[in-house]
Formats: structure tokens, sequence, C-alpha cells
């Protein structure tokens, strides 16, 4: 489906650029669309719990053939391209890198760009291949900037000399550009929420989630067991004799039942991500200047990871909301003596813990620095302990919300439940032999520096195809930038987000799997936007050592950045969101329209097939109350438990329903109405 739709858009552009002066510049472009969307229709990805791989390139060669063909063309002529220009680019590179950091871009640049895998053969298989894909479509990107005429460079520079000139004397945080991202990544990820994971969890953790959500819109911390509970329960709940309630941390939950409330769950996310972007255009003007806020909000708007995350029912948006709201906050506190912020700043802080305590630990530390002078002006006495109270005040919520489910104040539900589920320590802090649940996608038995090291791969590796779908991976500019080694005051503060977030996940037991990139290290996205940014200003500089006006940044450098953004929204976005995205793990929302198709109402809906996906993907749909006048939904896993189902709702129809486990597509009505008394005379 996307390779069709890139090559008819490249097409269209080599067709339009026909006629104008930069027509070899669009034939490139068109040129690296193309072959992007070829190289994705070479990856086994799919919608199941797995790491996108390359597969194996005599597989390849049989399976694949028209696209393998396409990248060797694409490959060719970028070879092709290069004549003439390799003396110069030979010339420029060794004119800005020594040996050492030369030897150490080439080998971080092929190293992150496949993923390591359980057979070593394979992996060492795939790191040529993918290491070659990324280096033809960064030799393709470099001549397609070359390739824009000079005219045109400098009709841009007089136009961006004028907006930074402008962008200098605005006094107004806000901006048009901050404005249009906020709002563009807003949209992206609402219509991806909306046509792509169709307003449905798709994950057990997002069924938590927003059952949990809805329980609280309703005003309750917990709901009455249900009767028979095996029928009814779900992961990550848990029980006792008077309870039933989830039990992830409370404060995600708490921020989408307003949501629930308006009835727009699913626009949650997608709000938080235009916010998110507001929030880094302030913050980033603050720590750098506008031009640099500026060009960050865009890249983030743009960014697939940031979009994948927004369109989802998943907690990191919300944890990088509070924690951009609470740094905001603290450098405005600094410079404006303010008490309020500082207080809002505390508040803020308080939140992303509640939401995420690991992450929260990790920005009390992180701003404490601010708070107190080290890296920032220091707050006045007033403010650090209104900073204080406001992290007191959320801790003080959390705890009672604890000791109000667990009965100690210390104790998360959370911990509670994997302790008597997975087994002691199975979800604690550190190294350890009985840490882990024993998941497949989980590298080793226990927690061990080599599994940590592993799981620092596969997140490195994702975030190198996910933070801008870049086909010459995304972190080319970072690594460019940290091998020139040109940090400055507010670039070391991102190099120490980054490594402050890595060497705390480095002591817990998962990497969060492939659901949405290295989500367990999402705080980090904005650093690497940052940094990223950072790499295309220190690329201008050296493309254009006697620049005159300081601050423009040269064209061909920032056109190769916003080109390969905008070239991946149709080569990487829109097929890894149906590729893996739509219907993933075989969780969807056919029960809510069979309900209206065949008319439901008050009756018993028996779900036939696995507890995740089948029974999650209906459970969702049920009402709190499940004595309410509504269709409700129980899982039919065996005859046993299935009598007990239809002791307890003898009053209804019953509809027996077979789920995506057992049709191998969507949900599908077998039989019903039936009166219980039928369904009791079955065996």
């Amino acid at each position: 489906m996307c390779f069709p739709i890139a090559l008819a858009i490249a097409l269209f552009l080599v067709g339009y650029g026909s006629s104008k002066s930069w027509k070899e510049t669009a034939f490139w472009l068109a040129l690296i669309l193309v072959g992007q969307a070829a190289a994705v229709q070479l990856i086994d990805a799919g919608q199941v719990i797995r790491y996108p791989h390359y597969r194996p390139f005599m597989t390849l060669i049989s399976a694949s053939p028209w696209f393998v063909s396409v990248i060797a063309l694409q490959a060719i002529f970028v070879l092709i391209g290069l004549r003439g220009r390799f003396n110069k680019i030979k010339s420029w590179v060794s004119g800005n890198f020594n040996s050492w950091q030369f030897a150490g871009l080439v080998f971080c640049f092929f190293v992150t760009s496949a993923t390591v895998s359980r057979d070593t053969g394979l992996y060492i298989q795939e790191i040529p291949l993918a290491g070659f894909i990324q280096f033809i479509n960064l030799i393709n990107i470099v001549i397609a900037v070359w390739a824009i005429p000079e005219p045109v460079v400098l009709l841009w520079r007089t136009r961006m000399e004028r907006l930074s000139r402008s962008a200098s004397r605005g006094k107004w945080k806000f901006d048009p550009v901050a404005i249009a991202a906020a709002i563009f990544a807003a949209i992206l990820a609402g219509v991806l929420s909306f046509f792509v994971y169709e307003r449905h969890p798709h994950l057990g953790d997002e069924v938590a989630y927003l059952y949990q959500a809805r329980y609280l819109a309703s005003g309750m911390l917990s709901m009455p067991v249900p009767v028979p509970l095996e029928a009814f329960n779900l992961d990550l709940f848990d029980f006792d004799t008077q309870r039933w309630y989830a039990t992830p941390p409370v404060g995600w939950p708490l921020v989408l039942s307003f949501g629930v409330i308006l009835n727009a769950d699913w626009v949650v996310n997608p709000v938080l991500s235009g916010m998110c972007v507001l929030l880094t255009f302030l913050l980033v003007h603050e720590l750098y200047d506008r031009q640099t806020a500026r060009l960050t909000v865009s890249l983030l708007a743009l960014s697939p990871w940031h979009a994948f995350v927004g369109m989802s029912y998943m907690t990191h948006m919300s944890a990088l909301a509070f924690a951009l709201l609470a740094a905001v906050a603290v450098v405005w506190s600094g410079k404006n003596r303010s008490t309020f912020l500082a207080l809002v700043g505390g508040m803020a802080t308080g939140m992303v813990g509640m939401i995420r305590p690991l992450e929260g630990a990790i920005m009390g530390f992180l701003l404490g620095l601010w708070v107190i002078g080290i890296g920032r002006k220091r707050l006045k006495l007033t403010g650090i302990l209104a900073w204080i109270l406001g992290i007191s005040f959320i801790a003080v919520a959390i705890f009672y919300y604890n000791h109000l489910l667990t009965g100690d104040p210390t104790k998360f539900p959370i911990m509670v439940w994997a302790d008597k589920y997975m087994g002691v320590n199975s979800n604690a802090f550190g190294f350890g032999p009985e840490r882990g649940s024993g998941w497949p996608i989980d590298p080793y038995p226990g927690h061990s520096p080599l599994d940590a090291i592993i799981n620092s791969n596969l997140n490195i590796t994702a975030i190198n195809a996910e933070l801008f779908g870049w086909s010459t991976g995304s972190l080319i500019l970072i690594l460019l930038f940290c091998f020139w080694l040109k940090f400055r005051g507010a670039d070391w503060q991102m190099a120490i987000m980054l490594a402050a977030v890595y060497i705390t996940h480095f002591f817990y037991w998962f990497s969060g799997g492939p659901d949405f990139a290295a989500r367990y290290w999402f705080l980090m996205v904005v650093p690497c936007v940052v940094l990223s940014v950072r790499g295309v200003q220190e690329l201008s500089a050296r493309l254009d050592r006697n620049q005159r006006t300081a601050g423009i940044l040269n064209l061909r450098a920032l056109a190769a950045a916003i080109f390969l953004s905008l070239i991946s929204i149709i080569g990487f976005t829109a097929w890894r969101s149906i590729d893996k995205y739509h219907h993933y793990l075989k969780m969807r929302p056919d029960v809510r329209h069979l309900a209206s198709e065949y008319r439901f109402g008050k009756s018993l809906i028996l779900i036939r097939g696995e507890q995740f996906p089948d029974f999650a993907s209906a459970a969702i749909y049920n009402p709190i109350d499940l004595q309410a006048e509504v269709p409700i939904y129980a899982w039919d896993e065996n005859p046993n438990l299935r009598l007990r189902i239809l002791q307890a709702f003898r009053d209804r129809p019953v509809w027996i329903v077979n789920g995506p486990s057992l049709t191998n597509g969507g949900f599908q009505v077998v039989e019903g109405p039936l009166s219980v008394d039928v369904v009791l005379q079955r065996k």
C-alpha cells in the first residue's frame, strides 16, 4: 500500500520539478523517497511483539526481488551522482574530522543501524545490509541538497535573514512556527489515533489504564469484585475480598479520566502531544534562542516516535508533558523570582512521579540541581521551599493512595501485584537472578550488566529508526555533533538528561519492548531533537565557514533535515503505522460495531478465545456497574466458568462471539440471542 503511494508522489515530484530550476534536486528527493519505501518492505516487523529486522539477504533475493532491485537501482544512481563530487566530499571530511573521530562516527553509524538478534549469525548478516542502506541514503540526501541551485540558496538565505531579524525583535513567547508545529503534532497524533489505533487500546497496559480512568471518572478508587471474577479479570488487576482494581500508578489514569468524562478519551494524548511541542518551544527558547527553539519544535512535530506515543493510550506523553511543565516553571521561577511558579514546578515534578515513579525520581534529581543553582540561576529561598512543598503535596497524595489500596504507603500496587503474580522482587530495581517475568523479549533470566547492554542496543537502534524515521538513521546529526565535541552550557544539560535516563534504566530489567520505540526512554525525545538541531547548526558552520550573517543556518544543511523528515512521513510513518499499529497484537474494536449492528442491548456476550487479545478487546466496553442495562462481555474460558457466568446473569439473553485468535480476523458472532436455559442444556 505504501510503496505505490510513495512511487506516485515521487513521479509527481519529478514531473512538477522538471520545469523548475531545482529539477535535479527533485529527482534526488524522489529517489530517496522511493528507496526508503522499498527498504521498509524488506523489514520483518508486523503486528506481533517483535523487534524489526531485515530478512536474510538470500531470502530477500527470492521473496522480494523487485524491492531489492529498487534499492540496487538507487545505489547505482547514487554512485553515478557521486562522480565529480567525491574529491570535494573527501576533502571536506578530512578537513573536519581527525582519524579517531571519523572511525568512531563510522562505527556508531553502522552498529546502530540494526537491532541485535538472538541468532548472532543473522545479526552479523544484517548489519552490513542495514548499514549499506543507511549509507546510500546518506549520500543520496547529500547529493540532493548539493544540487539546490545557488540562486535558490541566495533567495532563501535572504528570507531567513529577515525571519531571524524579526524573531530576534519578537517579545512573544509563542510564535507562529511554534503554534503551527503544535497544531500539526496534535492533528497527526489525532488522525493516527482515530484511523490507525481506531480509538481502542492495543496493549494490556492500555486496557488497564483506560479501565482505571473510567472508574476514577465515576468517583471510585476501586470496584466491587465481579462474580465470577475469572470471567472479568484482566492483566495488571488485583483484588481482595471486597475490591477489584487496576494496579498501575494512578497519575496517568487520573489525567485520562478527564477525557473519559468528556467521552473523548482518545483525544487526551494527541492534545498532550501538541502541548509538549509548545512547552518544548518555551524551554528551548529559554535555554538557547528562538532559532534553535523553532527548528526543535519543527522536527519534534514531524517525529514518528512522538506521533506514535501521542496516538496511544500509554503513559509516556503525559509524563513528558509534566516534565516539560516542571522544567519551564523552574526556569521561569529562577528568572522572575516567582514563588508561585516554583510551586507549580514542584507539583508538576510530583505529577511525573505519580505517572511514572522512576522518571519522577530522575526529574526530581535534575530539577533539584537547577533549584539550588547548579546549572541555572538559584531560586530564592521561598521558591526552594515552594518547590519542595509542591512535590510533597503530590507525594502525600501518592502515599495516601498506596495506603488505601495496599495498606502500606510505601508499597505501590503495581509492585505488590508483581511480587504476587510474577515472583518476589521480579519487578524490583537493580541486578539479580530473580528479576524479570520470563517474557520471550527479555534477553536472559534475571537482570545483569549483559542484559542491560542488550537492552541498551534494543533502545538505541529503536531511536535510530523512529526518532525521525530518516532513511539515513535518525542519530546521524547527534553523532556528528558529539564527535565534533562542540558542547556549550545548555548542550551539557541535554547530555546530562540523556545520561540520567540511560543510567537509571540500565538497572531496570526490561527495555520496554518494541512498542513505541524506546518508550521507557521517552524523556530523551526532547534532548535528542535539541542535540540534532545543534548538529544542524554545527554542520551549517562547517559548510559555510565564510558565512557573513551570524545565526543564519546554511540552507543545504537545514534542507537536508527538513527534506528527510517530510519524506519520512510518507516513507516511514505511514508504513509503520499501517504495518504495525493497525490491529496491533490482534486488538480490535469490533465488538463496539457488533453491539450496534446486532443491537445487543441488555445481554450477555460470551467471548471465546484467549484472555488477551480476545477478551481484553471486548472487556474495555464493559460498564463499571455490571448490573447496568447494557451489554456485558465475559470471557468464556471453559465449560465450568461458563456455567458460573450463566448462573450470575440468568436474566439476560446470550450471544456467543469468537475472538480474533480463533477467527484469524475480526470478532465474529456465532450464535444469539439464546436463552440461558438453552445454553445450559448444552454440554
